[in-house]
């Protein structure tokens, strides 16, 4: 298969109503020439596919799910998540409806059954037994009619679902209570009651459709991360036409280069540059951090930040499809659709599940009519009945996908991106970090981090300015972003000294700004409390600047890659956690060993080329380690590649984010602790759902074939275990809602 061709889409899948069905919609495109990989999730209804665009289409794709009764829905445009959306409140409104109606015709034949009928039969209303017919007619047919329609399509394949099981059970007890209506001598000529099950039928029928009902209220919550992404973009933007008035334009109409204004409290609604005005703007959404950014002539803006009280113009530099919100709503969706390991095996056990309940009922049919007595028949059939309508596979397809969903939701709403549900799973496991040092410990630029001055007088400083702004060495910037509150002083003369610094002229006087060797060769003295500072800042591997004039050294500066404010506590809260933490640097041994002391790192290497970065990692891995990589930078790709868990640092390159498995937005390294607590809670809540799934079936069934029967005279009427089945969904995706609220940090 060619990787040119291989295409990744998500497409929405339409008409599952259980786990099953999205194994039967797995299989069937995975069978397909030129599917390199189809994952389905039915917790979103949605499936993940890769595909040769040479060897396969989409129609194609579509008419393959077509035939076994469900629907893909193929068409690609930008507005594919909210029909989704808007697909997904029809269901909701769908069920509900069905919902209600099943229940105000059940109800009369709830209340017949229980208060007018005795125990042999009889009832003390006539045509008691066509009343209940009729009004469970169309509760069976009409309200619960796709039961019936995907159980057939599902058998014209060979394949059984949940469906099957809604089906048999409601269809066998219906078709038995209308031949007992209809045909009352057959049993009354053996000497037996002949009783009717239309209640059964009908509120089985309502309470599974309760049930999806609020199953699909459920998991509509579980996708609110995504609902609040997309509702960061405006769907209205203010165009600037000819430089003069600013039009409003649907978003979708703007193009690349087009100048948007923005006004005071708006939504930015693409990535953009500044052109004119300033402002300070939220960026919080996309970075979590909470404090408010300035933006001036020059600087960047992001789609789905929030502007404050300025006013200002920006230039269009991507689309609504290109921007990163849309890229980080893209990663979150993926990741929601993912599937994590555990889920394999349980994909594989709810495929035979259904077979073998329907083995299960069967047995217990014979069991019942063989030992059942005088109402052996009726037994059989009710018992046969419960076992079908109580086996729920639902609950089971829903334990994993649903935590997966929250749970990357909730990383994506902390600014924590999570690209697959494996890497949320394996998050757990991490017992090493390796921490590249430039941008990820440390900002990744250099900053004046100390200057102290002659005598205390900085007098002179727009001198100082003035020299570095002429200079071309990447530490003047530095000097000049550090002074940027000020006039510089007029330069002439200026002289670049290659590997020493640079001089000039101011007012006649020659000023130098340089190291140490340029101060020498000009015999410029150095004061002995300037030297002090300066011996103090080299120990702490931090570069060392001198600012003299002609006679003496005015000034001495310190420049360092800055430790971002959080990597100390970062660090300490990764070491709670029993966490092994290595440094990787391709600094020199001094600034390494500086950087290690001062944030508590005691494993670290110094001088690492690109390529020893990703050996180091697969030595930790051959010791049994299970490695997380931290890195922002091209050179940390193959490491990131390499290691158990990648994780990029959201401000560096976009190679290593498209590499790394997990991004942190806003760069902040105390997202990593609280990536590995929500990896704890997503795993424990997936085994909690897993347990509480097999345990339901594994106490539930026995108890519907009836195996208390003979110890406490105990049968579990077909209605209860309707009751029951719809419960054990709702209570799966109520306890992977529970993860919304637990704290990461």
């Amino acid at each position: 298969m060619s990787d040119t061709n291989l295409i990744k889409k998500t497409y929405p899948v339409l008409h599952m109503t259980c786990a099953s069905c999205a194994n039967s919609v797995e299989s069937m495109l995975n069978s397909q020439d030129g599917v390199e990989q189809a994952a389905v999730n039915f917790a979103n209804g949605t499936v993940n596919i890769s595909y040769d665009d040479a060897q396969v289409k989409p129609s194609r794709l579509q008419e393959v799910v077509q035939s076994i009764g469900y629907d893909l829905e193929i068409e690609d445009t930008e507005l594919t998540s909210e029909k989704m959306e808007a697909q997904q409140a029809a269901k909701i409104r769908e069920v509900k409806n069905k919902t209600i109606g099943a229940i105000i015709l059940s109800l009369p034949i709830v209340i017949i059954g229980m208060f007018f009928m005795s125990s042999d039969g009889h009832s003390s209303i006539p045509y008691a037994n066509e009343i209940m017919w009729a009004l469970a007619t169309p509760v069976v047919f009409w309200f619960g009619k796709d039961f019936f329609i995907n159980t057939i399509k599902q058998a014209k394949h060979r394949q059984v679902n949940m469906d099957t099981l809604v089906a048999l059970s409601t269809g066998v007890a219906y078709l038995f209570s209308v031949f007992n209506t209809l045909s009352p001598n057959y049993w009354l000529s053996r000497g037996l009651h002949p009783h009717v099950y239309f209640e059964a039928a009908a509120v089985v029928i309502a309470f599974i459709l309760l049930g999806k009902y609020l199953e699909e209220k459920a998991k509509s919550s579980t996708s609110s991360a995504i609902k609040k992404l997309m509702g960061l973009q405006p769907k209205m933007v203010n165009v600037v036409i000819g430089n003069k008035h600013a039009m409003p334009t649907p978003i979708e109409k703007v193009r690349l280069g087009d100048i948007i204004q923005v006004k005071p409290g708006e939504k930015i609604a693409l990535d953009g540059t500044v052109t004119e005005g300033s402002s300070n703007v939220d960026e919080s959404a996309m970075s979590g951090e909470p404090i408010p950014i300035e933006k001036k002539e020059g600087d960047k803006v992001l789609a789905g930040t929030i502007n404050q009280k300025g006013s200002f113009k920006f230039e269009v530099k991507k689309l609504s499809h290109d921007t990163l919100l849309s890229q980080i709503i893209r990663m979150v969706q993926d990741a929601q659709g993912s599937k994590a390991p555990v889920q394999k095996l349980v994909d594989k056990i709810a495929s035979i599940f259904v077979p073998i309940v329907i083995g299960i009922a069967l047995i217990t049919f014979v069991v019942w009519y063989f030992v059942g007595g005088e109402h052996a028949f009726t037994q059989a059939l009710l018992s046969m009945v419960t076992v079908l309508v109580i086996a729920c596979p639902c609950a089971l397809g829903l334990a994993t996908p649903t935590a997966i969903m929250v749970g990357v939701g909730k990383g994506a709403s902390n600014g924590i991106l999570i690209k697959d549900a494996e890497s949320l799973e394996l998050a757990k496991k991490i017992d090493t970090v390796v921490l590249d040092k430039t941008g990820t410990i440390t900002e990744g630029k250099p900053v004046v981090t100390d200057i102290s001055w002659l005598n205390d007088n900085d007098d002179q400083k727009d001198i100082l300015l003035g020299l570095e702004q002429q200079s071309e060495h990447p530490l003047a910037a530095a000097v000049v972003d550090h002074f940027s509150d000020i006039s510089s002083a007029s330069i002439s003369s200026f002289n670049s000294i290659t590997g020493k610094g640079a001089s000039g002229n101011h007012d006649g006087k020659v000023y130098f700004i340089g190291n140490k060797k340029l101060m020498d060769e000009n015999g410029i003295e150095i004061n002995e409390s300037l030297q002090n500072k300066s011996n103090v800042w080299k120990k702490e591997a931090k570069t060392v600047i001198w600012f003299a004039d002609e006679k003496q050294a005015l000034a001495v500066l310190s420049i360092a890659d800055k430790i971002k404010t959080s990597s100390s506590e970062a660090i300490a809260a990764l070491k709670a956690l029993d966490i092994e933490i290595h440094m990787l640097t391709g600094d020199n041994e001094a600034t390494a060993s500086a950087i290690a002391n001062k944030v508590g790192i005691s494993h670290y290497r110094a001088e690492v080329l690109p390529q020893d970065k990703s050996e180091y990692v697969k030595q930790l891995q051959a010791n049994g380690k299970t490695v997380a990589m931290v890195g922002d930078g091209i050179n940390d790709s193959t490491a990131l590649a390499q290691a158990d868990v990648s994780i990029a640092m959201g401000k560096g390159s976009d190679i290593a984010m498209d590499v790394a498995k997990m991004t942190i937005i806003s760069s902040d390294l105390t997202k990593i602790p609280a990536a590995i607590k929500l990896s704890k809670q997503t795993v424990a809540t997936i085994r909690q759902n897993l347990f509480w799934a097999f345990i339901y079936n594994v106490i539930g069934i026995p108890i519907a074939a009836g195996v208390l029967y003979p110890i406490n005279g105990f049968l579990l009427n077909p209605m209860i275990a309707g009751a029951a089945m719809a419960m054990s969904s709702v209570s799966v995706v109520t306890n992977s809602l529970r993860l919304k609220f637990k704290k990461v940090k």
